[in-house]
């Protein structure tokens, strides 16, 4: 993996462990408050946590598959939630890591799918040979 492969791994994982540490202690601590919202922090969380091992992995085939479609879940669903807390923010009184398109982590939500796609893009796999028997 190359050192911008690297970087995007790290940051993923950072966010991995920081939604996955967030969304633990709103579930336990709260959760009756702000189910939706906290659902859907636990949901971006396990997003992230699938994006990063893909993305580590994406040099076979399957990875790679799988990281394009947990990068294009998560770009969805940091546009519809930013989206859909700016125009019902009765929905999201409690704050979730999409929530204003990221902006609780300096819109880093919004921004790193575009980078993870762009990294998909130009770091395909190798074309497997064919088995023949």
């Amino acid at each position: 993996m190359s050192g911008i492969g690297q970087v995007l791994v790290a940051v993923y994982a950072v966010l991995a462990l920081g939604a996955t540490a967030r969304s633990f202690v709103q579930i336990v601590e709260k959760f009756g408050d702000a189910p939706l919202a906290y659902s859907l922090s636990a949901a971006s969380a396990a997003v992230y946590i699938v994006a990063t091992l893909a993305l580590i992995f994406s040099r076979r085939p399957g990875w790679y598959t799988v990281a394009w479609i947990a990068i294009c879940f998560e770009l969805v669903g940091v546009l519809v939630i930013g989206t859909l807390s700016l125009t019902l923010p009765e929905l999201f009184a409690h704050p979730t890591v999409w929530s204003v398109f990221g902006m609780g982590y300096v819109f880093v939500p919004l921004v790193l799918p575009f980078i993870g796609l762009w990294y998909l893009i130009t770091h395909k796999p190798a074309a497997q040979p064919e088995v023949r028997s």
